[in-house]
């Protein structure tokens, strides 16, 4: 386990904080006991800001033709056949990840193939796992095409109420793979993954899934 690289400045800044807070305190008020209290709450704060940008170690380890992974850790809030408007203008299957700030969010490739798209959206901060969120919330869109060129998949990074910022490393033309990170997402949040008709899905609703490690679908050949 290690920290994600965007963390590494936020726990930093935190840390000095932290450390000049309680050492204010200590210097004014020379009480014992409230610096054992707020120096307990320091690092109970500290060691929350830590696991959120922690960042596993992760390589799947099965074969990658035809499947799509799950792009982050979370539970399954949404299987549905929808229309999508943005890019395919036309009907897909969506899974929907919601992530927890409890969860990883570093975000992965859900599939091996390259970057056809990768466009940032401004928008709202409606709470994630509302239906409305994954076209009125801030958010990123990536397109990807199977090495193929048989199938193109749509992955969606929507904020939600706590998440403001959303980090997309996916630039256009670049390879996609299952083992990297397409981007990062701070805070609670979701993610949708816009799949062809008929491909055969693996998962259930309020499905756990972990990141880079969950098959989420099985692409038709």
């Amino acid at each position: 386990m290690k920290v994600h690289h965007e963390g590494r400045g936020v726990l930093v800044t935190y840390f000095i904080i932290l450390v000049l807070l309680n050492g204010a305190l200590w210097y004014f008020f020379h009480h014992l006991a409230l610096s054992y209290i707020i120096g307990a709450i320091s690092v109970v704060l500290y060691l929350v800001v830590l696991n959120f940008y922690r960042s596993p170690y992760r390589r799947f380890k099965g074969n990658t033709d035809g499947i799509v992974v799950a792009s982050a850790d979370g539970k399954i809030v949404a299987i549905e056949e929808v229309y999508e408007g943005e890019y395919f203008k036309d009907k897909r299957i969506v899974v929907s990840i919601f992530m927890s700030p409890f969860n990883v969010h570093a975000n992965w490739y859900p599939i091996n193939g390259k970057v056809l798209l990768s466009k940032h959206h401004e928008g709202r901060f409606m709470a994630a796992y509302l239906p409305k969120s994954s076209t009125e919330n801030e958010r990123s869109t990536v397109v990807m095409e199977t090495h193929d060129g048989k199938y193109q998949l749509l992955l969606r990074q929507v904020a939600g109420a706590m998440a403001r910022r959303i980090v997309t490393y996916a630039q256009v033309g670049e390879t996609a793979h299952i083992d990297e990170h397409l981007g990062f997402i701070k805070l609670g949040s979701r993610v949708d993954v816009y799949l062809p008709l008929g491909t055969e899905i693996l998962v259930e609703m309020d499905q756990k899934v972990i990141g880079n490690q969950t098959v989420i679908a099985k692409l038709k050949y």
